[in-house]
Order: structure tokens, then C-alpha cells, then sequence
């Protein structure tokens, strides 16, 4: 089976002090464990553009990017021995309109940038929460 290259693009959206996190449903990958919302980049589409559907389809609101935070390289070990290479894309954001309802995540929560390492993420998270947190 040949690995897999794929772009992800994900939200630091912002409320004041506080950022928002959201928790993956039972029966997806990393099922439980906490991630900045965003999701895979389909193909010909800009990076801010899936974000802002991807962050539409999840959770049913609509932002405003207001620049690219981060960026790195991850690589994830899958259960049948495949690599899936993943280009991480973080930008920051904010919520223009609507309310959040949990389409894509089990649960949601704004967090103080302190509070981000009390949190189990999804592993291509964890450097940019050491970065927010301290």
C-alpha cells in the first residue's frame, strides 16, 4: 500500500482571551482527543478556502482568517503500516456569524491559552499547543 500526502488546514479561532478547541467523535481517527477545527484541503482549493468550509460544515459558522499563525510537517503512522504525510496549516481566525453546533466534533470548548496542555490533542497539534500555551 503506498503512503499518502495530504494538506490539512485548521482554525485558531479566537473569543477574547480564549480559543476555541473542539473534541473528535467516537469512530474517526484519534476518536476523543482535542483539535483546532479545520479539516483536509480538497483538490483545487486554496488552503483559506477549505478552511472556511470546513470550519462551515463542522460547525456551522462562518469566520474571517485573519492571517497563517503556523505551519509544519507531520507525519502519522496508520494502523496497516501506511504513512500519511500531512502539511499542517494554522490560521488564525474569528467567528463572524452563527452559532456554533457540534456537526463534525462531539464537544467544543473555549480555553484559556494556559489551559490548552490540560487537554489530550490529536498529535500534529501538540507543538503549536506547547507555542500557545507558554
Amino acid at each position: 500500500m503506498a503512503d499518502e500526502s495530504i494538506d490539512v488546514v485548521a482554525a485558531v479561532i479566537k473569543n477574547e482571551d480564549r480559543i476555541l478547541i473542539t473534541k473528535r467523535k467516537e469512530g474517526s481517527y484519534m476518536a476523543g482527543r482535542w483539535e483546532f477545527p479545520g479539516g483536509k484541503v480538497e483538490k483545487g482549493e486554496k488552503p483559506q478556502q477549505a478552511l472556511i468550509r470546513e470550519i462551515t460544515e463542522e460547525l456551522c459558522v462562518d469566520i474571517t482568517i485573519t492571517g497563517l499563525l503556523y505551519v509544519k510537517q507531520h507525519v502519522y503512522e496508520l494502523s496497516d503500516g501506511r504513512k500519511r504525510r500531512v502539511k499542517l496549516m494554522f490560521y488564525e481566525a474569528r467567528i463572524e456569524k452563527g452559532e456554533i453546533k457540534c456537526i463534525e466534533c462531539s464537544e467544543y470548548r473555549w480555553v484559556l491559552p494556559e489551559e490548552l496542555t490540560g487537554f489530550v490533542f490529536v498529535d500534529g497539534d501538540l507543538d503549536l499547543v506547547q507555542k500557545l500555551s507558554g
